[in-house]
């Protein structure tokens, strides 16, 4: 510390803002280096390192039953579950191009970018329900790695096979420590295992259709009717299932200055995004539901995961090389999607204590923690009916619900009200201009939460919860916008 000049100072280095560091945030709690603006020089990534980040985390397992999920749980046609999954990317694009100019610009992570709108300390609340549910997920993508584990070493040994739930218990620690070697190495490391798994991904999707087209017809696929009501409306089902869907990505939306630090540019990034993302969530869901509608007529009954489809594979090489694909792609989506996040947040709690990897370490420990049930119920130590496929259908919803008003603030906060301008020094300083708890966001917070309990707790508004996403984060931005623009002309 003693090397460094007293005061930091920021330059610009094209169109990025770049840090030289001083004593002063050095020794500041609220700063340590792994949080710190990124450097110009590791600003690297391109829109094809960006859009290969997409295509890794979305084709994984939980994409691929949300067609399934769309047709079992709300009510949708395949044909309109493949149109809402569609429209619901789209959608989704926009806060994630928006809330990804600050982390690019300026090179910081979300919680450093939630301290504009939040406040110093206050951050860690919204980064705090964000890393809770990254965790959750975390969890159960190991889950899915682990059975991929178990059944490849399962098709190699017939000991292996044996161990039945047993196998896939311990398949999920050996992938829990796939996923935190990779992090631990670094956003380089997370950029070519994503540029490495992209093709090969696409290859497996691909491969996977063309095994099955032959043995299905798509005019009756699509004309399949909808699991609900004759005489029910769509629209109701499709605002529901919409909502579901942009929930699925809700939390990128959020965290997306994560990686966009890393972008070239911001070009490179808004590209990259609508290159990687709507395409790529299409493919591997309508994967998911032709697989699924068709898997009675491949395997004799009707399997909703790739996993356990491709098991049912009678071909030992097969089954190997299906679940080296999966592996990799689980690696890929749980390490980008599920403990950058976390990892980050529990930094900006405390910077001095906690550090890169130990971050990642406790994101780990907490997603064990959070799917102790399914894995004590794996090895016949518990007894449950809940099934992930209903968590899903729940948690998108009930999740969107609280990341959608922080989603609408981070929006508003940079572009309206900061105008594009933060001061990072005063971001990594206690009292040095923004507040340790900033009211504006938690009353833009609150408002809509606490009208998404009115609506859980009583059934008033009901439409209000349903639509959670949308209302959410509409109303976040909206009293924000005239709360923070008050207080700024009051001072």
């Amino acid at each position: 510390m003693s090397a460094l000049p007293p005061v930091s100072t920021l330059r610009s280095v094209g169109e990025h803002v770049e840090l030289d560091l001083g004593q002063d945030l050095a020794s500041s709690p609220r700063y340590n280096d792994d949080i710190a603006p990124t450097k110009a020089e590791v600003r690297t990534w391109t829109r094809w390192n960006v859009a290969s980040l997409w295509v890794g985390m979305a084709i994984c397992v939980p994409t691929y039953t949300l067609g399934g999920v769309l047709t079992a749980y709300f009510g949708l046609s395949v044909s309109e579950a493949l149109w809402t999954i569609l429209i619901a990317n789209i959608v989704v694009l926009i806060p994630l191009t928006l809330n990804a100019f600050p982390g690019t610009r300026y090179g910081i992570p979300c919680p450093v970018v939630l301290r504009a709108s939040f406040g110093i300390i206050g951050s860690n609340v919204p980064s705090l329900v964000r890393a809770v549910v990254a965790c959750g997920w975390f969890g159960v993508q190991t889950l899915f790695g682990g059975i991929a584990i178990h059944l490849m070493l399962a098709a190699m040994f017939d000991s292996w096979a044996a161990l039945g739930g047993t196998g896939e218990v311990i398949g999920f620690f050996i992938f829990w420590i796939a996923n935190i070697a990779v992090v631990i190495r670094g956003s380089e490391s997370i950029k070519h295992l994503e540029t490495l798994a992209a093709p090969l991904l696409l290859a497996v999707a691909i491969g996977l259709m063309v095994w099955a087209i032959p043995q299905i017809s798509a005019d009756e696929l699509l004309a399949t009717p909808a699991n609900r009501p004759a005489d029910a409306s769509f629209f109701g089902y499709f605002m529901a299932a919409l909502t579901a869907m942009v929930g699925f990505w809700a939390t990128l939306s959020l965290n997306i200055p994560d990686f966009s630090r890393f972008a070239r540019s911001q070009r490179a990034q808004v590209v990259g995004q609508i290159i990687g993302l709507p395409l790529t969530m299409l493919l591997f869901a309508g994967l998911g539901v032709v697989l699924t509608a068709a898997s009675v007529e491949l395997v004799g009954e009707t399997i909703s995961d790739p996993i356990n489809l491709i098991g049912r594979i009678d071909s030992p090489f097969w089954v190997v090389v299906s679940m080296l694909m999966i592996i990799l792609a689980t690696i890929s989506t749980n390490t980008a999607a599920n403990i950058v996040s976390p990892t980050n947040v529990f930094q900006n709690v405390a910077p001095k204590y906690i550090n890169e990897n130990k971050g990642v370490i406790l994101t780990g420990i907490i997603g064990i923690v959070l799917m102790s049930w399914e894995l004590l119920k794996k090895l016949g130590w518990l007894d449950t009916d809940v099934s992930l496929e209903s968590l899903y259908s729940n948690w998108l919803i009930g999740y969107s619900s609280l990341l959608g008003p922080i989603a609408g603030i981070m929006v508003v906060d940079y572009f309206l009200i900061k105008k594009q301008s933060y001061d990072v020094l005063a971001l990594y300083q206690d009292n040095a201009g923004y507040p340790a708890w900033n009211k504006a966001g938690f009353i833009a917070f609150l408002v809509p939460v606490g009208l998404t309990l009115i609506a859980i707790t009583t059934g008033a508004l009901s439409w209000f919860y349903t639509y959670g996403w949308f209302t959410g984060s509409i109303l976040g931005g909206l009293v924000y916008y005239f709360v923070a623009r008050n207080e700024v002309r009051s001072s």
